[in-house]
């Protein structure tokens, strides 16, 4: 079986649903696949492993495309305050205390600096808003066995064998990417000697407007606020990060629930709550991947297919939508004009946007992460310092606040000057 369509969005997760979405409100006949189904919303169920802190500019992507409604219907957290601390013991304890910066929207004119989403409930509503419309044909279950560029199409192979033809083939499917892989576009990968083990506890307490983070030479440990525990009165769901080495995150994840809370509850910060709970642990590996070019022939790609980063600050899934926003403006203007989607022009234009700005990103995580992640005596005093000196200078600190956010597109001077010092890290 034949089928044609406009364009191919393959990958169904968030940023790939919500491209498809704004592509078929343009006009474009869409097919959206996918090897698995999307997870089910059940409101009684405990929250999902898997959270993102959605930014101000992806909520407003979200809004644009009508999803919003259905993610606030379901369950979101906002979060107004962000905190960051070094939380490294050292000698000159006594008379260098502890820095710490913290974030605050009401600093920042708004009423909140994003909200912590599980990635189902994301992508749950993206998928009702799919499923829709009438120019969004979603198939599910099917692999991708094949993938060829023509002069005037791109046909893709399922593993039953049935053929799709497009225009225009995107690759939205994760950081393992096959479309990338079929295309022949390479990348540069570096893998960090850290893990992340993400956890779903509940604790006593009301919900908070705070997330943070504290580092230590091993690595962060990060608190997301999640919602009430409705069964549970008096309690709440949070999200736990513990950024460490491997072998270490195997031990915590081989521990029984009770030996688990009360290893965690004595090696986070005072700032932690009293854990009453775990309900699941999950670890996975932490790198640095960018594509060497994001569009060739007949594909283009976007979100992890095209870069991963270090998760320090949650903004993976935020600069896919960024790459989806972007891309979906420029074939617009693409079909207003009457233009085949994959016209070299808009696709090239579409690189030269997104790849410095998603390069600036990953500079910015991985200066955090050489700063944070060692013992040195004077990168210690220069980072407590550097907190310091940002809490003492919110005109600086609401800039990179505000550059997280998706509301300004270029960070502060310095911290891209610096950026750009890291080994291997200079301008591309």
């Amino acid at each position: 079986m034949t089928q044609s369509y406009d364009i191919l969005v393959v990958g169904a997760g968030m940023v790939g649903a919500a491209l498809a979405c704004g592509l078929a409100q343009t006009g474009y006949r869409v097919a959206l696949i996918d090897r698995v189904d999307a997870d089910r919303f059940d409101p009684g169920a405990t929250p999902d492993l898997r959270v993102s802190a959605l930014s101000v500019g992806s909520e407003r992507y979200l809004r644009q495309l009508g999803a919003w409604a259905g993610i606030a219907a379901m369950r979101m957290t906002p979060y107004r305050r962000l905190a960051v601390w070094d939380a490294t013991p050292h000698p000159m304890q006594r008379l260098l205390p502890q820095a710490r910066t913290e974030f605050d929207a009401s600093g920042l004119d708004t009423s909140h600096l994003g909200h912590i989403v599980e990635n189902r409930v994301t992508q749950h509503a993206l998928w009702q808003l799919a499923q829709d419309q009438d120019n969004i044909t979603l198939l599910v279950g099917q692999g991708i066995a094949s993938l060829q560029s023509q002069p005037d199409r791109a046909t893709i192979t399922l593993s039953d064998g049935s053929e799709l033809h497009g225009q225009l083939v995107i690759g939205a499917d994760g950081a393992q990417s096959r479309v990338r892989t079929l295309a022949g576009i390479g990348t540069t990968r570096d893998q960090y000697a850290q893990q992340a083990l993400v956890a779903s506890v509940r604790y006593r307490g009301p919900v908070t407007d705070i997330t943070w983070q504290a580092f230590h030479p091993s690595g962060p440990r990060a608190f997301l606020p999640l919602h009430a525990a409705g069964s549970h009165p008096g309690e709440s769901w949070a999200s736990l990060v513990w950024y460490d080495h491997p072998d270490t995150l195997a031990g915590l994840k081989a521990l029984a629930p009770e030996e688990f809370l009360a290893t965690v509850q004595d090696a986070f910060p005072g700032d932690l709550p009293p854990l009453t709970h775990v309900d699941g642990r999950a670890s996975f590996p932490i790198a640095r991947q960018h594509a060497n070019h994001y569009q060739q022939d007949r594909v283009v790609l976007v979100g992890d297919a095209a870069h991963t980063l270090n998760p320090l600050a949650g903004q993976g899934v935020n600069l896919g939508f960024q790459d989806a926003d972007c891309l979906q403006q420029l074939l617009q203007e693409c079909r207003r004009a009457g233009l085949d989607p994959a016209t070299p022009h808009w696709l090239e234009r579409y690189e030269r946007l997104r790849r410095p700005a998603n390069r600036r990103m990953m500079l910015a995580m991985d200066l955090f992460y050489h700063l944070f992640s060692n013992r040195i005596p004077p990168l210690h005093l220069a980072r407590n310092l550097g907190l310091g000196l940002a809490q003492a200078m919110p005109f600086a600190k609401n800039r990179v606040a505000r550059y997280a956010m998706g509301i300004e597109d270029t960070l502060p001077p310095l911290v891209q000057t610096l950026a750009n010092r890291l080994p291997g890290f200079g301008p591309r």
